[in-house]
Formats: C-alpha cells, sequence, structure tokens
C-alpha cells in the first residue's frame, strides 16, 4: 500500500528536526525505546505513527507535536478518508509519495548540516558576515553568463 501524504511529510518533519540536532536515527530510536529500522519507516511515511509516539518525539526532539504538522503541502491537507476500509467510514487513502517533498531543499542533509553549521558560530558579526557572502555568491551564480562576463571585465579596468 502507498504511503499517505500525511505520514509523508509527518516522517520528514521527523528527519528534519531529528538530522538539525545532530542526532543519528539510532540514537533517537533507542530515546523511545525502538530501532534505528522503525525510526526509518516512520521518516519514509511507510509506517503510521499513533498520537502516542508523536508525543514521545516531540519532547525528545523539544518541539511541540504542532510542529510535525507544520507547512503541510495543501496535497497532504485535501487526502481523504477512504470508506470501506477496515470498519465502514474509516480508514484512509493510501496516496503515493509526494514529489515535491523530495524536492523541498529544507529537508536535504546538505541544508540541515549547513544550518546547524552556521549556527555553530557564535559570534553574531562573524555569522552576519557568513550570511552576507553566501547571499553574494548565490547573486552572482545566478547571473546569465555574459552579465558575469561583462562585470567580471569592467572590474578588472
Amino acid at each position: 500500500m502507498a504511503s499517505h501524504a500525511v505520514d509523508v511529510h509527518v516522517g520528514a518533519r521527523l528527519r528534519q528536526r531529528r538530522t538539525l540536532l545532530g542526532m543519528s536515527q539510532t540514537k533517537l530510536g533507542d530515546s523511545v525505546a525502538l530501532t534505528f529500522q522503525q525510526i526509518q519507516k516512520y521518516e519514509r511515511g511507510s509506517n503510521r505513527m499513533g498520537s502516542s509516539r508523536l508525543y514521545e518525539f516531540a519532547k525528545v526532539l523539544d518541539v511541540p507535536v504542532s510542529y510535525f504538522f507544520d507547512e503541510m503541502p495543501a496535497k497532504a491537507q485535501a487526502a481523504k478518508p477512504a470508506p470501506g476500509r477496515g470498519r465502514k467510514g474509516f480508514g484512509e487513502a493510501g496516496t503515493a509519495f509526494v514529489p515535491e517533498m523530495e524536492k523541498d531543499p529544507l529537508i536535504k542533509r546538505e541544508t540541515l548540516e549547513l544550518v546547524r553549521a552556521y549556527y555553530k558560530i557564535r559570534e553574531p558579526g562573524v555569522r552576519g558576515g557568513v550570511a552576507k557572502m553566501i547571499k553574494a555568491l548565490a547573486a552572482a551564480a545566478s547571473m546569465p553568463t555574459a552579465k558575469k562576463t561583462r562585470k567580471a571585465s569592467s572590474a578588472r579596468r
């Protein structure tokens, strides 16, 4: 059965927070008496988690339970219960993995490691300088090649 879009979103938020804290799946699993394989299943959205489990994760990761539902895509919010599964009127339709989630740069390991490293810089002035430099690099990298060439040649004069 395909994962439900809400389970995929909640799992992605679980992974995002765990990674941001620099916590391994094993360490998170140990803190709530689960194996790292079970954490993997939750993070992929292939296993649905109960409210008490979600509450445990929120405590360990130091976030409110609502954190896991923040920024939920409209597609996940629109998922409807599927009648006829289990007891009449109960259950939810399986929804294919939300491809937008895979492309979201905010849940990529690289992004989370960068943010974690950024906040390890204790000096606010230095951190501000790093942010300014990254913005300048991004702006320069997004310029069309012709503009970059003209700018570089005018700078040499």
